[in-house]
């Protein structure tokens, strides 16, 4: 008889859940000063594309069945777009963003005031963090960043506050200035990194806590592939990241291409337009 043909591995089967987010409009969006090496004020930006890419973003979310709820902008404050960097929220508490640079600092206190003001259990930081900017909830771990923005001390602070054990991760590459930049939660226990944007002690430590990791190359990286929302099945993400696109696509996930090459501009992509709204455990 025959011997039949090998069956090919069959992919894991991925499951989306609907999550409810936070998202800034673009209104005052625009390049006007350089915090990070993306940032070139002598570029110009187009404010009607970057609406219309945020807009696509947004109904991406809405397609898939999320929740979508909105903070005012503030005029003066081009980046407020990048609501992901306004807190951090887990379990319905929330940790409020204190910025480093003076040109973003208003932010922390606005949308800090908009958590009070819907009852959320708030902190007010004491140190500096960039809210989910740097720190990323994966499962029973908070993924926390520093190196350029959110101070060291901050690691602590969230994890007494949120109660949970924080893994300390060091950027060392300053394209990748945020650990959202470098780092993409994808469900509970999977991420996707990419190692040349952490120390050889913080490899080590990714190495060790998602041995199962998907790898990003330094294209995926430079395009804002990691920059990425997942709802544990559907990855929203640039579309130029195509090496990652299939490494997803390969685990069982869903990859869908949301173009937001304005917003690139200023160092962010979808992630950063989103914050997520973790509510309290019942």
């Amino acid at each position: 008889m025959t011997q039949l043909a090998e069956e090919a591995p069959q992919r894991t089967l991925r499951v989306a859940r609907t999550r409810r987010y936070l998202m800034c409009p673009p209104t005052h969006f625009d390049v006007v000063y350089s915090i990070n090496p993306w940032m070139d004020p002598g570029k110009p930006v187009d404010g009607a594309l970057a609406r219309l890419q945020w807009d696509g973003l947004l109904r991406a979310f809405r397609a898939l069945g999320h929740q979508v709820e909105f903070i005012e902008p503030l005029p003066g404050y081009p980046d407020m777009v990048f609501a992901a960097n306004g807190a951090t929220v887990i379990n319905g508490r929330v940790l409020s963003a204190r910025f480093r640079h003076e040109e973003r600092v208003a932010e922390g206190p606005a949308y800090l005031e908009w958590f009070r003001a819907r009852g959320y259990q708030t902190r007010e930081a004491v140190f500096v963090n960039e809210g989910e900017g740097d720190y990323l909830h994966a499962g029973r771990y908070l993924l926390a960043g520093t190196g350029f923005r959110t101070d060291i001390r901050s690691h602590r602070e969230a994890e007494k506050f949120f109660g949970m054990p924080v893994a300390g991760l060091r950027l060392v590459d300053p394209r990748f200035y945020h650990l959202d930049t470098a780092l993409a939660v994808l469900d509970r226990d999977q991420i996707m990194y990419y190692p040349g944007a952490f120390s050889r002690e913080s490899q080590g430590v990714l190495r060790v806590l998602y041995p199962d990791a998907i790898i990003a190359n330094e294209a995926d990286a430079e395009v804002f592939g990691l920059n990425a929302v997942s709802d544990g099945r559907h990855v929203l993400l640039p579309p130029a990241a195509t090496h990652l696109m299939g490494e997803l696509r390969e685990r069982g996930y869903e990859p869908i291409g949301v173009e937001l090459s304005e917003l690139l501009k200023s160092g962010g992509s979808a992630k950063c337009c989103t914050l997520e709204l973790r509510a309290a455990r019942s």
